[in-house]
C-alpha cells in the first residue's frame, strides 16, 4: 500500500468515525464538534487525492460556514449542551433509523462497486473507453468565480440577513 492509499485509507476511518459520532451524540455542541473533524477528514482525503481546490472549498464552505452557523444557531437558541432524555428518541425509531442508514449504505454499495469495478478495467460505467477523467481545477474554478459568483454572493448576504434577523429576535427577547 503506497502512502496515498494508507493516507485516504486512514482519513477515510477517521471521517466515518467522527460521523458516526457527530450522528449518535447525544449533545448537540459535541455533534457540531464531531462533525467538524468528519468535515476536515474528508478534505484531508481530497487533499491526498491531489485534489486541493475541493478541499480548500471543503474547508471554507463546510467547515468555516455551515459549521460555525451551527453552532451560533446553538448558541442564539440557548439550547442545552448537556444530555437532555426527553429528546433521545425511543428504541422502536432507534432501530428504524439503523435500518434507513444501512439500506441507504447498501444501495450506496451497489451502486459505487460496479462503477469502480467498470473504471479498473479500463472503461466507464456507461461502457465506454477511458475510465475516469482527472479533475480539471482550473475549469471548476472558473465555474465558480465566474458563473456562479453571483449566485453565491447572494446565498451568503441571505444568510448574513437571517444571521443578523435571529440575533435582533433573540436581543428583543431580553429587553422585554
Amino acid at each position: 500500500m503506497s502512502a496515498v492509499e494508507g493516507a485516504v485509507v486512514g482519513l477515510g476511518a477517521i471521517a466515518c468515525v467522527a460521523g458516526l459520532l457527530a450522528v449518535v451524540s447525544t449533545r448537540l455542541l459535541r455533534a457540531a464538534l464531531w462533525l467538524v473533524v468528519a468535515l476536515v477528514a474528508g478534505a484531508g482525503v481530497y487533499l491526498a487525492l491531489g485534489a486541493e481546490l475541493v478541499a480548500l472549498v471543503q474547508v471554507l464552505v463546510y467547515v468555516g460556514a455551515v459549521v460555525v452557523l451551527v453552532v451560533l444557531a446553538l448558541m442564539v437558541t440557548r439550547s442545552p449542551l448537556r444530555a437532555v432524555p426527553e429528546h433521545s428518541g425511543s428504541a422502536g425509531r432507534r432501530l428504524a433509523a439503523a435500518v434507513a442508514g444501512l439500506g441507504t449504505a447498501g444501495l450506496l454499495l451497489a451502486v459505487l462497486v460496479p462503477l469502480a469495478r467498470a473504471w479498473d478495467e479500463g472503461g466507464t460505467a456507461a461502457g465506454g473507453a477511458g475510465g475516469p477523467r482527472p479533475a480539471d481545477s482550473e475549469g471548476i474554478a472558473e465555474q465558480i468565480f465566474g458563473t456562479w459568483v453571483l449566485p453565491f454572493e447572494l446565498l451568503s448576504l441571505l444568510l448574513l440577513v437571517a444571521l443578523v434577523t435571529a440575533l435582533a429576535i433573540t436581543r428583543g427577547e431580553r429587553t422585554r
